[in-house]
């Protein structure tokens, strides 16, 4: 059953992942755009988060034109390999226009190698909404091959990822996936994914939350970004995102602090996925996380949603 939205900033720093026996940390790092970064920046971004209290890496076969796996499995190895602890979670990508049960094969037999793994414990279908349904469910199509990887136990779970919450509910709703990925659609300033959320706790699906800035805005919102989630940001939204800008300061913190708590404490969520490029912003991040912060300010950052008809997926 589904746990209150709001809770208290978490003290679970560790989150089991489903029935695994696997626990995932608080904050996952996301590594969309490692495979763009100098080498020994990636490296020392990789090092710095493995010896840090983040223990999950996200991950995909497609992020950086495909270049992010590998140069994520010579960071791992150049720091020493995996700690026992930690874990990598990738995702399945088309190959072109090809997303069959061949090519979700293929996918995972590449992340393996460039991983530099034998085993992945999670591997989510990544945006199957940019292609059509009767393609990706049909028999013998990707979604049974990721079954048929998981029951092989190359795979130990396996999760869906994408943005428009409208199409990932059917992919839900076929009651196979382990784990859900939103992103963009679970912040301050957009909840069109507060019901599938609920739907897949009410499953025991894992739950991440990913792009809680909504691709910069909700990080630095007096930089003078206009658009949300990718594409330009509607006049409610961005007068929520000014307004908990203002919000943030009389608290004295920043909303990007509050955008990551919102997530952290929400129970429903069982890891929140950050993005970053800079070694240096692992600590930050996790300070972010652990800054002490009023209840009273969240409530009243709840009260500055913008209406549903304002969201990304709104109906």
């Amino acid at each position: 059953m589904r746990g209150p939205p709001m809770t208290h900033a978490p003290e679970n720093w560790m989150r089991p992942l489903g029935s695994t026996g696997r626990s995932v940390s608080a904050v996952t790092l996301g590594t969309s755009p490692l495979g763009t970064l100098a080498p020994e920046t990636a490296t020392e971004l990789v090092a710095t988060a493995l010896a840090s209290d983040i223990r999950t890496i996200d991950t995909s076969n497609g992020y950086s034109d495909s270049r992010s796996e590998p140069v994520l499995g010579a960071a791992v190895a150049a720091a020493g390999g995996l700690p026992a602890d930690a874990l990598i979670i990738t995702k399945t990508d088309a190959s072109g226009r090809d997303y069959s049960g061949d090519r979700v094969r293929a996918s995972v037999r590449e992340s393996l190698e460039r991983l530099q793994l034998d085993h992945l414990p999670l591997v989510h279908l990544h945006d199957p909404e940019q292609f059509e349904w009767d393609e990706i469910a049909q028999p013998g199509g990707a979604v049974d091959a990721l079954v048929a990887l998981r029951e092989q136990g190359l795979v130990g779970s396996i999760g869906v990822a994408g943005g428009d919450v409208r199409v990932i509910r059917r992919y839900v709703e076929l009651g196979v996936f382990d784990a859900l990925l939103v992103h963009n659609r679970l912040t301050l300033v957009d909840h069109s994914a507060d019901a599938l959320v609920n739907d897949a706790i009410d499953r025991g699906m894992s739950v991440f939350n990913a792009a809680i800035f909504g691709a910069g805005i909700l990080a630095a919102p007096r930089s003078g970004i206009t658009s949300y989630g990718y594409r330009p940001a509607n006049e409610a939204v961005l007068s929520a995102v000014a307004a908990l800008a203002d919000l943030a300061d009389e608290y004295g913190t920043d909303l990007a602090t509050v955008a990551l708590q919102t997530s952290l404490r929400d129970a429903r969520i069982t890891s929140t996925v950050v993005g970053l490029s800079k070694p240096e912003r692992i600590a930050t991040t996790l300070a972010s996380a652990r800054r002490p912060l009023p209840d009273e300010l969240f409530e009243r950052a709840a009260a500055l949603l913008p209406p549903a008809s304002a969201w990304l997926d709104a109906s």
